[in-house]
């Protein structure tokens, strides 16, 4: 990739008030990333959900300045990104509609951020002595069933700071998914955590180097850690906080939701028995019970045949539409218009021919994916 194609790629998200999900509507009603700079601001006020302010800082191409010094920064710190709409894009985050536009990610080794395996664990920063037994107890079990799962988490003070620490010296891979950009740690204490986790595992985020602190874009950053994981587990959460900020949010990308009861008396269990008692989470006693709710077999398990089904007779246009969905499991109705190149209208009619054919399923979040067999 080059670096210019790079440059519009980061431009799109730097945007003020555009947002994920308008930024790809607005890629796929261009075109494409660079199509999107070449628009008149007259042609950009059309598109649904942008307004003249918006496609005037579109128009000025002053973004474009910003983005270019980004490039620089992300080729001198040796920065992988991750573009939507490359290949290598973790499919996990690509189902999540409002998944970002472009991931920076920091690792010495690549870690493989589509593992088999891969679960957040959140809770609050004042982490008791129970909760913490709890978090060490957790990761303990699960490696030394030799699942060896990435743990994901956002590098916070208390169960954060604790996961992270679990899965380091398990030896098993942890993700910090950060709410500020590359070139800074925070908290600043965190810092050697943040080293070590470089070195076996990844920082990632989606903002920029240089981007202002504001409590704002750590509640931004939760969708990524509930997005790039199967299940999220609240260790200990008060009544409100951004852990259960995370939990809501992966209940809408209908992932799973774990979390750990606690004593009623407890100020930092209620928020955990909440969920349980309201039906939003499933309550977790012990690592056997995250192996059970994920259906994780031990590794020396056979896995047990699939039956393929016969793919019955399809026209070229659900042949393309089919082809799009079947290269990562699933995928949104925006990216299947932008790779098909076909409008809105006929991508649906398409699919719901396919989806009467039994070939996929709609998911929440207007994502279709493929459907059992196939």
């Amino acid at each position: 990739m080059s670096a210019e194609q790079l440059a519009y790629q980061i431009g799109i998200d730097m945007i003020p008030r555009i947002g994920s999900i308008n930024a790809k509507r607005l890629i796929a009603y261009c075109g494409g990333v660079e199509a999107v700079f070449r628009q008149s601001k007259k042609s950009l006020i059309k598109v649904p959900g942008i307004g003249p302010v918006i496609a005037s800082e579109i128009a000025n191409q002053s973004i474009l300045d910003r983005a270019k010094a980004e490039v620089d920064f992300v080729v001198k710190h040796s920065i992988k990104t991750y573009f939507y709409l490359d290949s290598d894009y973790p499919q996990r985050l690509r189902q999540c509609e409002d998944g970002p536009i472009v991931l920076f990610c920091k690792s010495k080794h690549n870690l493989n951020l589509d593992d088999t395996k891969v679960i957040s664990i959140v809770g609050t920063r004042s982490i008791t002595d129970y909760g913490r037994g709890v978090c060490n107890e957790l990761i303990d079990h699960l490696v030394k069933c030799g699942h060896y799962p990435v743990v994901v988490s956002g590098l916070a003070y208390g169960v954060d700071v604790c996961a992270h620490k679990a899965a380091l010296r398990n030896g098993t891979p942890t993700v910090a998914v950060l709410g500020h950009g590359l070139d800074t740690i925070y908290p600043s204490v965190h810092r050697s955590t943040a080293k070590d986790i470089y070195e076996a595992g990844a920082l990632v985020t989606d903002f920029p180097s240089k981007t202002p602190f504001d409590r704002n874009n750590f509640i931004k950053r939760n969708r990524i850690i509930a997005g790039l994981a199967d299940a999220t587990l609240v260790i200990e959460s008060a009544e409100t906080g951004g852990s259960l900020i995370t939990a809501d949010i992966a209940q809408s990308y209908s992932r799973e939701v774990f979390a750990i009861p606690g004593p009623v008396d407890s100020k930092y269990s209620k928020g955990c028995n909440l969920l349980i008692k309201s039906n939003k989470a499933a309550l977790i006693e012990s690592a056997d019970d995250i192996e059970f709710q994920l259906g994780w077999e031990s590794p020396a398990a056979k896995p047990e045949p699939k039956q393929m089904q016969i793919m019955p007779e399809l026209t070229d246009e659900e042949k393309q539409v089919f082809g799009v969905i079947k290269e990562f499991g699933q995928e949104s109705i925006d990216v299947i218009c932008f790779k098909t190149k076909m409008p809105v209208a006929k991508v649906s009619s398409v699919l719901l021919n396919l989806e009467f054919a039994g070939l996929i399923k709609c998911r929440p979040g207007k994502v279709f994916a493929l459907a059992k067999g196939y």
